[in-house]
């Protein structure tokens, strides 16, 4: 096991059960968020490292597999190889390590736990019962959550014939067992299916197919579902045919950076100014409040993405 120290946490590098996980504290929603929809209207051009406190939001973000079956173009997991599920022993033993490492503390106002470090999370079942069963038996023995909030993001494998099962099964978990404090993401990233197929290497479902799933699901209770877009300056995303395609009494959303991944950098993605340039999100952003949709702009700090902390990194696959 190699512990990474983190200007927000700890990596967690585990080569013998070939898993990587991290926590993290946050710098606070009014420091890199932008959502008019929640008051925060200030445009964010660049977010200034500060000290962060765990007992007001701690976050802990695990892999579901060991590696990665997906081939994104933005990602370093797949440089790792894919060498099968987490168990939902591992899944425990991740929230428990991480836990164990920090045991001067004994509350915080919210617990967030992302299936997001490592592998696609639609392929494990046991996520489903971890999250039903485990999760908040398991971080009460350690601490006192004011809330427990676990997120589920899929990059919708067209090749999981049980895709539609898990996140339905999600959604129940999701509105009944969490009463709507938990999250569902689907990774977009582009309205453009040639745009799509190129950064999820032809792995995703089209955008259509994505649409006419988001209409079967259940009514979110609490927090709407998310449409996650990870762009860069060239990234295609046409408002009015995300419009057209999706509730936006269902769904939020969220426009974040392409992450400074090894791999993004290789295949050319244009990270440069995404970390203090709001002009760069401003032209997705301004479209989709125009037409009603409620919209966050998340801008992560250079400490984090350096740190590797953020989405695609995985120290393991070096």
């Amino acid at each position: 096991m190699t512990i990474v120290d983190t200007h927000t946490g700890k990596i967690f590098v585990d080569h013998e059960k070939m898993l990587e996980y991290l926590t993290v504290g946050d710098y606070g929603k009014e420091n890199n968020i932008k959502a008019d929809f929640l008051g925060l209207t200030k445009e964010i051009h660049g977010v200034q490292h500060k000290d962060v406190d765990l007992t007001e939001k701690w976050v802990a973000t695990i892999s579901t597999q060991k590696g990665c079956p997906m081939k994104c173009a933005f990602c370093d997991c797949p440089k790792y190889g894919f060498h099968g599920n987490a168990s939902r022993e591992e899944l425990s033993y991740e929230i428990q390590t991480i836990l164990e490492n920090f045991k001067e503390y004994d509350h915080t106002a919210r617990f967030n736990v992302h299936f997001a470090r490592m592998g696609e999370p639609t392929f494990n079942p046991d996520v489903l019962d971890f999250a039903e069963y485990d999760l908040k038996q398991l971080v009460s023995r350690y601490i006192k959550a004011d809330t427990i909030h676990p997120v589920v993001s899929t990059m919708l494998p067209k090749g999981n014939k049980d895709l539609e099962h898990f996140i339905q099964e999600w959604c129940r978990i999701k509105n009944i067992v969490y009463k709507g404090e938990a999250g569902l993401q689907f990774s977009i990233n582009s309205t453009d299916d040639k745009q799509r197929n190129a950064g999820f290497n032809n792995m995703s479902l089209s955008f259509a197919e994505i649409s006419d799933l988001a209409k079967r699901l259940p009514d979110p209770i609490g927090r709407k579902y998310t449409l996650n877009f990870a762009v860069t300056k060239d990234t295609i995303l046409d408002a009015e045919v995300l419009d057209s395609l999706f509730d936006k009494d269902k769904w939020i959303v969220k426009i974040t950076p392409i992450h400074e991944t090894h791999s993004a950098v290789s295949n050319g993605y244009d990270v440069g100014d995404t970390y203090t340039d709001y002009n760069v999100y401003k032209q997705f952003e301004e479209p989709l409040t125009a037409l009603g949709w409620d919209v966050i702009v998340f801008v992560p700090s250079k400490e984090e993405d350096s740190d590797r902390i953020t989405c695609g990194n995985a120290l393991i696959s070096y």
